[in-house]
Parts: C-alpha cells; structure tokens; sequence
C-alpha cells in the first residue's frame, strides 16, 4: 500500500463484512487478503483463434498481468470478442466489422463497470480491437493504457518480395485477367500470411496503433514494435507497471485526450499516409471523451502536414521495415522537430510528449522509408474530405500514390458489392467508369462494410486509376485507386447518392475537394420526391440493433450519439 488508496471503484467490494460474498467469489480466482489492499486492474485481451491479428495475445496479456501485479495492482485478465476483417470481407460477414468495434467498447466498459476495476490495459490486434478499447477507456475515465498486439512480417513470394494480405486480394484480380496463373495464387495465398500480428503495410491496424501513440495513450514504441518480439512482450508488462504509477499520479484519459492530442494523432496519420478508417475511430474516440472533432480539422491539419512515409499500399515498405529504422517514436521526433506537434500533451508515462521524445533516437541515417520534411513524396497529407451535392456532409478518399487527381464518367450504379465485383469480374467495368456501391454505410449495410475485395480486383485488373469508386460504406487501410468512401448522407437515410442513376455523369475531384453528380437541383429534387426508404435489411438480432442505433459516418459512426 501506498499513502494513497489507490482502490477508487473496487473498494466498493474489498472493504466492508457486508462485502464478504463478493471477496469470496474473488478468492476462488486466487486473490488473498493482500490483494483486496491493492487496487483492481483489469487486463483487456482480445485474445482470439479466429485471426492472426490476435492468436498471440494471450501471452502479451499474461506478461501485462505480470507487470501490474510487480507495480503494485491486483490484476485480472478478461476477454472480449474480435472478428477478422480480412475473413470477413467481400462478403455478408464483414457487416458484422464495424459492429464488433461497438460490441468491444461496451463489453469492456461493462466489465470494468461491473467489476469496479480501478485501472486497464486493453491489449488489441485487429482493425476494430484499438478503437474500441479506446471508446470503452474513454467513457471510464480510469487511469487506462492501450497496447497494441504488434505488426506480422512479412511472407515473401517466389522472388523474393515482400507479400502481405493485400497481395492476395490483388492477385485474385491478376489471376482473373491472366496475369498470373492458378499455382502463382496459390503460392501468394500460402506465403502472405507467415505468423502472428496484423497487417503489415500502413493500413487500418497500424495506422490506429500509430495513432494512439501520438495520442499519449500507449506507451512510447508500442506502435511499431513488431507482434512476436520480445519487444513487445516487454512493451506489454511495462504497460502493466505504467498503469498503476497513472493510478498514484491521478491521471485519467481525459487528461490525456484532449483536443491537441487528437490533433497530434491526425497528424501522425496524414504523414504516414494512414488509412481511411481513422476519420471513422478518431471521431468515435473524441466523442467517448467529448471533445469536439470533426472532418473540418481533418481538413486543416491535411493541408500542413507533408506526407513522408513510403509504405504500403501505395508505397513499398510495411511497418516492421520502418521499426528497423526506428519506429513511429522517430517519425513523431521528426515531426516534433518541425513543430508540427503538440509537445506539451501529457502521455500515459506521466511525462509530456516532447520529453518522451527527447529520449528517442532519430531516423537511421540511410533510411528511404521516411523521407526528409523537405523532400515529401507531397507536399500535404494524402486523406481528402470530399464534398459536394453528392456528399453534403462530407467524404472520404485516400489519393497517395496517384497519378491521377480527378476523373469524370459516367455511372455504373449497385445496390451490394457483390453485384459491382461480378461486373468487374464479367468485364462489365470499363475505363473511365464510376462505379456506385449503395446502401452499404452504416444503417444501410449495415455496418459500413469494407470493399478492399473489389478494390484489390479493380487495381490487380490494372484499373486503379482508370475508373472511379464511390460509396457510402467503407474501404480497408490496404485499399488504394480513385475510390471515395464515408459518403454521407448514406442511401438509407435519403442522402444523395441514392438518386444517382446509370449513366448520370461524375466527378471525382481531390484537388478541388469535389464529389459532384451533374444534374440540376430541380432534377434532384424530382428524383428525391420519387425515392422511398427501404426497409433495414435486418429485423433482429445484432445488425438491427446496430443499424437503428448507429449514427452518420460523418459523425464517426457512434451508437450513443443523442441527437438534437
């Protein structure tokens, strides 16, 4: 025991003869009479066999429970679900995704409510793990750390290449135009995937790991330390011990989540080149902690920050390459050094940004995957917010490593993504297409489903930059090509692009900002008055609670937003 009682919640239970049926229930699990003098730390797992992402953090949770319990907690493990999204896609399955990030946020809060723990550490893999474990630290508000599962290396192909998941999604693409045979796929399909960890190139995963370090919220080098290390064995039994000193020091998350911090956060994005799905889980996090972010200051933190990080999907290297040289930490020592952050935001090590970074060495001279801030692959972020009277509120498009900026062409309209990827497969694409998926955003799907399926047979097809996609659900980080997701207003609730027929021209236009359908304001309003609602897709169960829930993607696609 410290002077301090650090029991703020479990002293609801550890004290008291009135409490004795609870402490016995907690004796059972190996607790003693020491421990209930010691404060309640819950270790979050997202433990699964169902995806690479996670089948080894089991082990990082135990090493975490290690540190808490050498800090001075009494800790506990729990589990809660995963899906994986990479399984799941291009098909009904991936509607469950961006559910599960939900589903994840309230079994956690529900434990640690429950329970009353009085600290976590919440240990995530797959895309949906981080935002919700830090949705759920947010609405608790109790000293809390996040640390991140850890990257996969990388598989290699016959001649030596680099091979990651998003390979095998493109290379179905290649096989359907003769590219590549049948034995060719078939050694990709094998090879992508060696091991542990999640995906390896700047995509959903490690983009929100990458993000939450330049939050503050994970302790520093937890991004880029790669799965099966020691490392981040290391990195997750120091989170155990950092956890009870934010205890003693009375530091919560919104102490650290404070509006600067999401900023930082954006721009660790914008100069990675991170995904896509960072619009959806930084505005969903800033609500749990109700601070006021929106695709405005998205917008604005783009257009200062250079893009600088050479990974995939539109560049060459993944995330292990970039811990080799040194790491998230580095990059975000760099930008530092530019006054691109904020150094005064306070972390989970109870030490400032600036001071975290002052004691993280730089880049490794001779390094291409980050390039100098004088020499960016662009001048200025690579995440556009997109509008126009086909997005009124806002969407969004990734546009690294294009070419192409803007594209006009006529509409190829769908109502799922399994009628658009049998008409890329049929041939039935053309260049210069704009091909509409609709109904897919988070009511309408629902659950916002990912399209790196289609896309990576779009690009694998040699068409990344030869036709336009544009819908109202989601992509992967691994997604690339001239494609626009996030439109908001969705089909479902009478947003446009659910008047938008085959035929109607389209512009996509990054350098403008534009998403535009070229028809009248009359002639919309006509096509409005005929439009009905269709009925959710769903009448029970998970989907149709998340869909009568859920709110806009502009609003980070929240299922506790109260509406004015």
């Amino acid at each position: 025991m410290t002077d301090k009682d650090l029991r703020v919640k479990s002293i609801d239970i550890s004290e008291g003869e009135h409490r004795a049926p609870n402490r016995a229930m907690l004796r059972a699990v190996g607790f003693e009479d020491s421990d209930f003098q010691k404060p309640m730390i819950g270790i979050a797992s997202t433990w699964s066999e169902v995806t690479p992402c996670n089948v080894h953090i089991d082990k990082l949770a135990i090493n975490a429970k290690k540190g808490a319990k050498e800090g001075g907690g009494a800790p506990l493990i729990f589990n809660t679900i995963t899906v994986s999204d990479g399984i799941s896609m291009g098909h009904e399955g991936m509607r469950y995704s961006l559910p599960s990030r939900e589903v994840i946020a309230d079994s956690i809060e529900t434990v640690c409510g429950a329970e009353r723990l009085d600290g976590l550490v919440a240990i995530g893999g797959c895309d949906k793990n981080m935002p919700g474990c830090m949705i759920a630290i947010g609405r608790m508000n109790i000293p809390a750390i996040f640390t991140y599962g850890g990257s996969i290396a990388p598989g290699k192909s016959k001649d030596g290449k680099d091979l990651d998941i998003v390979s095998v999604f493109e290379a179905v693409g290649q096989y359907n135009s003769g590219k590549i045979d049948k034995e060719e796929l078939k050694h990709i399909e094998c090879n992508a995937c060696p091991g542990a960890g999640s995906c390896g190139g700047m995509y959903t995963a490690n983009t929100m790991a990458s993000a939450i370090e330049a939050m503050g919220m994970s302790l520093p080098g937890s991004a880029s330390n790669p799965a099966e290390t020691e490392d981040k064995l290391k990195d997750c039994e120091k989170a155990g011990q950092a956890v009870v000193e934010l205890m003693r020091k009375g530091i919560v998350p919104k102490d650290i989540m404070t509006k600067k911090a999401f900023e930082n956060a954006i721009t660790v994005v914008m100069a990675l080149g991170g995904s896509t799905n960072a619009f959806l889980h930084l505005l969903a996090i800033a609500h749990s902690v109700d601070v006021d972010l929106s695709l405005d200051d998205f917008d604005r933190i783009r257009k200062k920050v250079p893009h600088i990080a050479d990974l995939k999907p539109s560049g060459r290297y993944v995330m292990n390459d970039l811990h080799h040289v040194g790491g998230v930490s580095a990059v975000m020592k760099q930008l530092l050094e530019a006054s691109l952050l904020h150094g005064d935001c306070l972390t989970v090590t109870g030490k400032t940004l600036a001071e975290n970074l002052a004691e993280v060495s730089p880049l490794k001279e001779g390094q291409d995957i980050i390039r100098p801030m004088d020499n960016p692959l662009k001048e200025s972020g690579p995440l556009f917010v997109l509008r126009g009277n086909l997005a009124p509120e806002g969407a969004v498009a990734k546009m690294s490593g294009l070419k192409i900026k803007k594209i006009t062409g006529p509409a190829k309209v769908f109502d799922s993504e399994p009628e658009a990827t049998q008409a890329v497969l049929n041939n039935d694409i053309k260049e210069g297409d704009i091909v509409i998926i609709r109904y897919a955003g988070p009511k309408g799907g629902p659950g916002m489903s990912e399209m790196l399926s289609i896309t990576g047979i779009i690009v694998g097809k040699g068409l990344g930059e030869k036709v336009g996609l544009i819908t109202d659900g989601r992509f992967s980080g691994g997604t690339h090509g001239l494609v626009v997701g996030h439109v908001a207003p969705e089909a479902q609730v009478g947003g446009p692009i659910g008047i938008v027929r085959n035929g109607d021209s389209i512009t996509i236009d990054s350098e403008t900002q534009e998403l535009t359908v070229h028809l009248s304001d009359e002639e919309m309003a006509a096509r409005m008055k005929e439009w009905k609602q269709p009925p959710l897709r769903y009448e029970r169960g998970v989907l149709n609670k998340y869909a009568r829930l859920v709110s806009s993607a502009s609003k980070g696609a929240v299922t506790d937003l109260q509406e004015e």
